[in-house]
Parts: structure tokens; C-alpha cells; sequence
């Protein structure tokens, strides 16, 4: 299985296209923390080797890339906070993310490639969606890096504050040992009131 290549930034450019990012979010399924996207214009000239979904890379790997990504590339990073999960919903917050970062960008994009089905509505520039588009388009993989790694610090930031939820390993995820925190420790400012686990948690103690 070969790994994401340029061919829809390519496709994109022959129809005249010149900044095209490539936009991924992560963080839809915690319990906790905000939701993090990530849109990056790679410099055809100077795409990153080994550039992948980041899930299929090592930790050290994804590290070395997303430094090299900031040296070589435009990137713009956002979040979508707990409160804004919580009031608008997971779907409409992860695209509110990544509408945020593709704003946030230098320069305005005239094409954004989505990971997923969906293209945000409130997106500012075109956009094209793709289906696993971390594994097919260099440029979302080089946005799943860098969204992966930034929330991975958010949550190491928060597990300073809340000890106890392992959100320095498990960033937020349902593990079987943050679950456990919930029902001994209780429920955090930073923990989504509209996941189930934490609303039964809440409800439970009315």
C-alpha cells in the first residue's frame, strides 16, 4: 500500500489552483480537551520525506516531521474549545476548527483539501473533501501530523493541572483507566458535558 502522494494538489493546480492546503482535525473522540485542526501549504519543491497518516507513524517519527513541516511549510493550527463541543455539537465543533485554521493561514488558500466526507460550511475558500484523505493527500497527512501533536501538548498541559485522568498517555480517549478517574475523581472543567460517559457521571450525582 503506498502512502499519500501530491496528485490531487496536482490536479487541483492544473485547474489553476496555486495555494492549496490540506486540512485535518483530530480529537472527535475524548472525553476530554478541545477538538485541534491543522492546515497546511506544502511547497511542492520541498514536501517532507515519509510524509503519512499520522496514525500509522511512530511517535519519534511524527515528531521529526512535524519539524520539518514548520521549517518547510505554512501552517496554521486552532481549536475548538470544550464549551463550543459541548453547545454546538462534535461534528460542527471539528468543523469550526478547521474552518479557523484554514482563516488562520498567511496566505488565503484557493482550494482547502478536507479529510473526510464533509466540507465545513463556514468554510472561507473552496473546498474538496476526501475520504481517508490523511492516507491519499501528503498535504492532509503533513495536517494530521502537526494537529496530532499540537493537541497531544494541550492535553499533556492539562494533565499538569488535573492529575489523575492519564491525559498524558491516553490524551482524553475513553481508556479503561481515565474512565476509572471519572467515577473516582469525578468531572473536570475540561471534560465534554455532551459525551455520554461524562453526562451519565453528572447525572448520576444530581
Amino acid at each position: 500500500m503506498a502512502g499519500p502522494d501530491f496528485s490531487y494538489e496536482q490536479a487541483a493546480m492544473a485547474q489553476g489552483a496555486r495555494i492549496i492546503a490540506g486540512v485535518d482535525e483530530v480529537g472527535r473522540g475524548p472525553l476530554a480537551g478541545p477538538v485541534t485542526a491543522a492546515a497546511v501549504v506544502l511547497d511542492p519543491a520541498r514536501i517532507p520525506e515519509g510524509l503519512n497518516d499520522s496514525k500509522k507513524l511512530t511517535a519519534a517519527r511524527r515528531k521529526v516531521l512535524y519539524d520539518l513541516i514548520f521549517e518547510v511549510a505554512e501552517v496554521s493550527i486552532a481549536h475548538a474549545s470544550v464549551e463550543e463541543i459541548d453547545e454546538i455539537n462534535i461534528l460542527r465543533a471539528s468543523h469550526l476548527a478547521m474552518e479557523r485554521a484554514v482563516a488562520g493561514l498567511p496566505r488565503k488558500p484557493d482550494l482547502a483539501l478536507i479529510d473526510g466526507n464533509m466540507i465545513p460550511r463556514g468554510l472561507s475558500v473552496p473546498g474538496q473533501a476526501i475520504v481517508k484523505g490523511d492516507a491519499v493527500s501528503v498535504s492532509i497527512a503533513a495536517a494530521s501530523i502537526v494537529a496530532k501533536i499540537c493537541r497531544d501538548y494541550v492535553m499533556w498541559d492539562l494533565a499538569q493541572q488535573c492529575p489523575g485522568y492519564g491525559w498524558e498517555k491516553n490524551a482524553g480517549y475513553p481508556t479503561k483507566s481515565h474512565k476509572a478517574a471519572l467515577q473516582n475523581l469525578g468531572v473536570t472543567p475540561h471534560h465534554r458535558r455532551s459525551f455520554r460517559p461524562v453526562h451519565n457521571i453528572l447525572y448520576q450525582e444530581k
